[in-house]
């Protein structure tokens, strides 16, 4: 099995400054670091010493699923959740994405069971990709749950197969929300998430698993890890450091659905580029999204934006880098209506825009 990572510097989030890290896709094309484990079931055995994990994964393990990617020389592996008693599967788009064209995609459910698998359909924006298992019946669907309602300090469950290794099952809390974690390298380098952050240990092969909550409920889609650099080409992009990234699963399930309807997924549009605009005393401090250019027809032209400006918030969230304005926006749906904090000169107003979606 090939596994690796690929990754973006940290800073790049914070205004470009020198960071403490690096943001990382759980699964690139890298080394072979062994075969895949069998699968097997998770039970509750002894009911008197289970603990709020030992629930939420006995739950949640039949819904998780793990995913064999083949393209030429090129192969990797990551999980999934179950979507559908027949076989629609939610992963991440990076899991699916090989270099070198059309891909063989396998799929091995909680049983062992293995099926050949098509692609449905994908959005790298998003990182999310749905494959449909063929000759699929009777398979468990997840439940979700409203990532609107997931707190920092909730039990965080992360199921999945980290190395290969099938129905993992991590735990930790929930470190953060609406985290925004650009994940660019790779294949693609506009992808963007208002990210869940959790301590439980997610690592190269859990990418597209469940994160779940107390209930066994589905929160979270895992997807990127942040490591350490040492300071060496490609060093930094290892394992577990307990600072993991999950896509919220309201986006997750929306999107999904989208593309099991027909055949792609659209995300919240506002019209405008934008750069980091840094403090004056420390260009490494971000105090807002400056506005570079805005696009003719679009909600943000209509609302009377203007190059210069500069977005501070959107709704009641602060806004002090451009990551964090894209992520903010993408969370939201398309044809919402927002408003947004604009600093324009020496003043500062509220403006509402009406999003359009991508194509």
């Amino acid at each position: 099995m090939r596994l690796g990572v690929a990754g973006l510097v940290l800073g790049a989030l914070i205004g470009g400054s020198a960071g403490a890290g690096t943001v990382a896709l759980l699964d690139r094309p890298g080394t072979v670091t062994g075969a895949a484990a069998p699968a097997q079931e998770v039970v509750i055995r002894d009911p008197e010493t289970a603990t709020t994990a030992t629930a939420a994964a006995a739950k949640a393990a039949p819904s998780v699923v793990t995913l064999y990617v083949q393209s030429g020389s090129q192969s990797g592996s990551g999980s999934g959740v179950v979507l559908t008693e027949d076989g629609y599967v939610l992963t991440n788009n990076h899991v699916v994405s090989i270099e070198g064209g059309d891909a063989r995609v396998q799929v091995r459910d909680s049983a062992g069971n293995l099926y050949e698998a098509t692609v449905v359909g994908s959005e790298p924006s998003a990182d999310l990709a749905v494959v449909k298992l063929e000759g699929a019946s009777g398979l468990v669907p997840a439940e979700f749950a409203d990532s609107d309602d997931v707190q920092v300090g909730d039990v965080a469950v992360a199921i999945g197969s980290p190395l290969g290794l099938d129905n993992t099952v991590t735990d930790g809390i929930i470190s953060a929300t609406k985290r925004a974690v650009a994940t660019g390298g790779g294949s693609d380098e506009a992808t963007v998430i208002d990210a869940i952050q959790t301590d439980a240990a997610i690592n190269p092969g859990n990418s597209g698993g469940a994160l779940v909550n107390a209930a066994g409920e589905v929160i979270g889609i895992n997807t990127a890890i942040a490591t350490v650099p040492t300071g060496l080409p490609g060093a930094g992009q290892g394992g577990n450091i307990g600072v993991g990234f999950a896509i919220p699963s309201n986006t997750a399930e929306r999107i999904a659905t989208e593309i099991i309807e027909t055949g792609q997924a659209q995300q919240a549009f506002l019209g405008v580029s934008a750069t980091t605009e840094g403090d004056a005393g420390n260009s490494g401090l971000g105090i807002g999204a400056r506005l570079v250019a805005i696009e003719p027809g679009t909600g943000a032209a209509e609302a009377g934006l203007q190059p210069g400006d500069v977005v501070t918030a959107v709704g009641e969230r602060p806004i002090t880098t451009s990551t964090e304005l894209t992520a903010a926006i993408r969370s939201r749906t398309p044809g919402e209506g927002i408003t947004l904090s604009v600093r324009r000169g020496g003043s500062t107003s509220t403006v509402e825009v009406t999003l359009g979606a991508t194509d």
